[in-house]
Order: structure tokens, then C-alpha cells, then sequence
């Protein structure tokens, strides 16, 4: 497989797209608009502690408090009493090493080797608490937050307040797997500090003074936090990760990427200085795109990027997916369209659904979707065709990087897969909710809107003896205004002389379409939800 990783920037936004064999699989965009937060770490306030969701939520400084659930709280309070000032806390924690654990996201902090194991600490409100970011905001949820701290670096992940040392389940060589823990092992033996690893598997055969300088930045970079911890009073940021380009450089390119174009010389220049310094061996792998043409316009991207807007792909097959949102799901269904190459029905649907699941994986992928996620595929009767369709998604998915539950095809022909959400779908993260139709897709007609408007002036002049022989105004978006207009004799004339009212008509572009407002002309106060029912 060839993979390939693209960059390109413009004055206000920088887009980094992940192709493999040619095709865009990966999509991450930043801009004045998204700014990447996941890994920033703060120092927070507790806001509320709610036993009965098991969660607290925590004041960052943000418009939503962040949500912490009580499985994501480290054994750290005492860590934050060390570090705001307090007594330093004996410790006999044993250096255990657990192969399950290889997850990005784990822990953190630096402590000395002689310290008392405490329970979990019992969450307070107006209590001082590290935390770090591990979702973004999505729709009206705020912030997940974990006081489990890592600091990502680029052959490990860095855990202060842990004390094992773990590496990456795909590191397969054994001995290679003990030679890279030995590394850090050595170097917690001779600082005689006490922290947690993850090795990652890019330092698969680095060589050791690669690894040691990861982890002397990496120390280099806590010491700094817990300065800013002490100077700080929650909430305060005290570390901000690293932008989304660095983060893609640092995370993602490896030595499967064969090679990486950038049409910026300031992105470039930044790029390269990180991997001198970190892995040299990669440097003649990337290069500065000088063609007049647009980066993602040459290598076919841009064409695929918009595809990311349409609800309908089509399939080479003649069949085609529809990926439709709602607020608890993705529900995606599978239709065969114009293919019959067989006149068997099994084997037609049976070609089209492979093929489908390979392009759903790659869109989901794309499109960064996360949560639940149903797939209706066409119906298939035999067990051996199921399982082959399960077999391929569970293939496929064995490319991405979130952490992805796949459950077999149930006898309607559903698949159901739970996908790790982190940030927002790339479709929510450049685009805004319709003025319209409110993210529905279907807007109320402007005659409806004219009878409910009529129905408010008849509760009005029912229930409202003393002010009903006043001037109203009438605002409305403009093209309810248009409909009202309409006529010789026009609808709002109509109804004014039906239920004898002084209504002056007023357009307000700043109204969605559906939504009216009353107001008296005498000294334009709103009576609309008086009267609305």
C-alpha cells in the first residue's frame, strides 16, 4: 500500500490529507474557526460532582463546563498537593508492566521513587485538578477531560503519574519489545524518578539516544508544567499541544509513508527542523510542492474532499451508500441501484455489499465519523455471504486508527459498529447549521407559517381585551414577508380587516424562516410567547 501524506496551507487555513494507493482516506483541517485543543492540558476547577452519572464537571474557562467521569480520574491528588506546595509523599508503587495498555491516552507525572500508594481521591467541588482534553466539543456537549495525563512525543508517550512501562501490541518482536523498556527502565534508574511509558511503535529498531533524547524532552517539557501548575490559579491552560500539522508529522509518518509534499516553505521549514531532530532517516522523504497548480487539485484531492458534503456516493458497481446523520447515530444504507450483472439476486447483492463495506470504512475514516453507527446492507440470505461481508469491514477496519467494535450482521441485515469519537466529523467541523431549516433538511411552508401567525392574532384578540386595540409590528423573514405580500388584495390585509388589528409588516433576514415576532408599536415590547399558545 502507498501511502502519502499532503499539506497544504492557504493564509487562513492548513489541510493535511492521508491518501493510500491514491485514494484520500484521511482528512484534518485547521483553521481561525477549529482550533485543535485535544491534548491542551489545564489546570481546572471543580464546578459539580454528580455521584449519580458518576461524573464531575470542571471548569476550564470555557462556555461548557468539561465533563470528567469517575473512571478517567488519576490517583493524583496528592501529586497536586506536591506541586501547589505541599508535603512530598512516600510511595512503594512496584514498576509493573501490563501489555494491555497501549493506548495514546493513558496517564502521567513525574514522582520520586520512595511514595505511599493512595486510593482514588475523593472529587470536591472548588477543588484543584490537572486535567487533560481527550474530546472535543461536539453539538451541545462540552469537553471530555481525563486527569489521566499523557504528553504524546515521538517514540513515546509520556505517563507522570503512572509507574509502568508499556509498548505498542504492534511492536511484534519480543525481544525488541524488552529492549526498548530496558531504555527507559535505565533512564528511570538513573534520575531516579518514577513515571509511566507507552512506547510507540515508530521506535521499533530506533536507536537508543533517539529514545533517551524523546525522554528527556519529554521530562523537560512536565518540569515546565509543573512550574506554570504553581504560577497559575484555575482555571489556566498550562500546556498547549502541538498544532495539527506537527501533531500529523509526529503521529502519523512513519516509514510506511512514502512521501510527504508541502506547499508552504514556512510549513516546510517547520517540518523539517522537527524531523532533524527527531528522525533524521525521514527528512529526504519529505519535499516542498512547487508545480503553479494546487497541491490538492494535482493529486485529485479536492474532487474528494467535496464528496465528504454529499450524503449520496456511488459506487463503480452502479449501486450507491447514503450516509444520513441524526442525533444519536450514522445510519448508513446500502442500495444496489442499476447493477444485475448475474441473475442470481444473492451474487449481485453479495458484490455490491463488498463493495459498499470497503467504501463505507474508507468514509467513516474520511469523514471522522464517531458513536454509534448502523449499517443497513442489502439483503443477503445465506450465512457464508454474511459473514464474508462482516469479514471484510472487520479487514478494512484494521487500517484505522480508532479504536472500532464491529458486532456480526443481525438477521435483518443491520451491522452495528462503535467507533471511538475524538473530534468533531470533518462535515461539522467546516460547516454551520442551516439559518433555515435548523439542521432538518425540511423548512415548514410559507403558507403554514401564515396560518400559524393568523392563529397567534386570533388568541391575541381572544385573550387580550385591553391591548388588542393597539398597533402591532409584525416581523418576519423575508420570504415570509414576500408570501404575505402576495395578491391584489394581499394575506395580511386579509387578516387584518378579519379580526379588525393595526398590524405594520416588517422584514428581519436575522429571523429563520419559521420563527415570527410580535411587537406593540407603542413601545415595541415582545408579547410573541404570550400568545403563542
Amino acid at each position: 500500500m502507498k501511502k502519502e501524506i499532503l499539506i497544504s496551507s492557504t493564509s487562513n487555513e492548513n489541510r493535511i490529507a492521508i491518501t493510500e494507493d491514491g485514494k484520500l482516506t484521511e482528512l484534518f483541517i485547521e483553521n481561525a474557526q477549529y482550533e485543535r485543543i485535544i491534548g491542551d492540558i489545564y489546570l481546572g476547577r471543580v464546578a459539580k460532582v454528580i455521584p449519580g452519572i458518576k461524573a464531575a464537571f470542571i471548569d476550564l474557562g470555557f462556555k461548557q463546563d468539561a465533563f470528567l467521569h469517575f473512571s478517567d480520574v488519576a490517583e493524583q491528588t496528592e501529586d497536586l498537593k506536591a506541586l501547589l506546595g505541599g508535603e512530598d509523599i512516600d510511595d512503594d508503587d512496584d514498576d509493573d508492566e501490563d501489555e494491555k495498555s497501549s493506548a495514546p491516552y493513558s496517564t502521567t507525572a513525574v514522582r520520586h521513587t520512595t511514595r505511599r500508594r493512595y486510593e482514588p481521591p475523593k472529587l470536591e467541588r472548588d477543588q484543584s485538578i490537572i486535567v487533560q482534553i481527550t474530546k472535543e466539543p461536539v453539538g451541545n456537549k462540552g469537553v471530555r477531560v481525563t486527569s489521566k495525563i499523557a504528553l504524546p512525543g515521538r517514540y513515546l508517550v509520556f505517563l507522570p503519574f503512572e509507574n509502568k512501562v508499556n509498548a505498542s501490541k504492534q511492536i511484534a518482536n519480543l525481544r525488541e519489545k524488552r529492549r526498548l523498556k530496558n531504555i527507559v527502565k535505565d533512564f528511570k534508574r538513573e534520575t531516579g524518578l518514577e513515571f509511566g511509558a507507552i512506547i510507540r511503535t515508530v521506535a521499533e529498531n530506533e536507536p537508543e539516544m533517539a529514545i533517551r533524547e524523546d525522554l528527556d524532552n519529554l521530562l523537560s517539557t512536565w518540569k515546565e508544567i509543573e512550574k506554570n501548575v504553581k504560577n497559575e490559579k484555575p482555571p489556566a491552560i498550562i500546556y498547549k499541544d502541538l498544532s495539527m500539522t506537527s501533531s500529523v508529522i509526529r503521529d502519523l509518518f512513519r516509514d510506511d509513508v512514502v512521501k510527504v509534499l508541502i506547499d508552504s516553505k514556512k510549513l516546510f521549514k517547520e517540518v523539517m527542523s522537527y524531523l532533524k531532530l527527531t528522525s533524521p532517516a525521514l527528512v529526504n522523504k519529505v519535499d516542498l510542492y512547487k508545480n503553479s497548480d494546487p497541491l490538492f487539485d494535482a493529486y485529485s484531492v479536492e474532487k474528494e474532499i467535496q464528496t465528504t458534503f454529499n450524503k449520496k456516493i456511488n459506487l463503480k458497481s452502479g449501486g450507491y451508500i447514503f450516509i444520513e446523520h441524526t442525533e444519536a447515530m450514522v445510519v448508513i444504507d446500502v442500495n444496489s441501484g442499476k447493477y444485475a450483472r448475474s441473475k442470481d439476486q444473492e451474487v449481485n447483492s453479495l458484490k455490491t455489499n463488498l463493495e459498499a463495506a470497503r467504501e463505507i470504512v474508507r468514509q467513516i475514516r474520511l469523514r471522522d465519523l464517531g458513536g454509534i453507527i448502523v449499517i443497513d446492507f442489502i439483503d443477503v440470505y445465506d450465512d457464508k455471504n454474511k459473514k464474508k461481508i462482516y469479514d471484510e469491514l472487520k479487514k478494512e477496519f484494521k487500517k484505522d486508527r480508532a479504536k472500532v467494535t464491529v458486532l456480526p450482521m443481525s438477521e435483518f441485515g443491520l451491522v452495528q459498529i462503535t467507533r471511538q469519537r475524538v473530534r468533531q466529523s470533518i462535515v461539522r467541523s467546516v460547516s454551520e447549521q442551516c439559518p433555515l431549516c435548523g439542521g432538518t433538511g425540511i423548512v415548514e411552508s410559507s403558507s403554514n407559517i401564515v396560518t400559524r401567525i393568523e392563529r397567534w392574532i386570533r388568541r391575541y384578540k381572544s385573550q387580550s381585551s385591553t391591548l388588542s386595540s393597539g398597533k402591532l409590528i409584525l416581523k418576519v423573514n423575508p420570504q415570509v414577508y414576500k408570501h404575505l405580500k402576495e395578491g391584489t388584495i394581499s394575506h395580511m390585509t386579509k387578516i387584518a380587516f378579519k379580526y379588525l388589528i393595526r398590524v405594520k409588516l416588517v422584514e428581519e433576514p436575522t429571523l429563520a424562516l419559521q420563527d415570527f415576532r410580535f411587537t406593540l408599536a407603542k413601545n415595541d415590547q415582545d408579547i410573541t410567547q404570550e400568545f403563542s399558545q
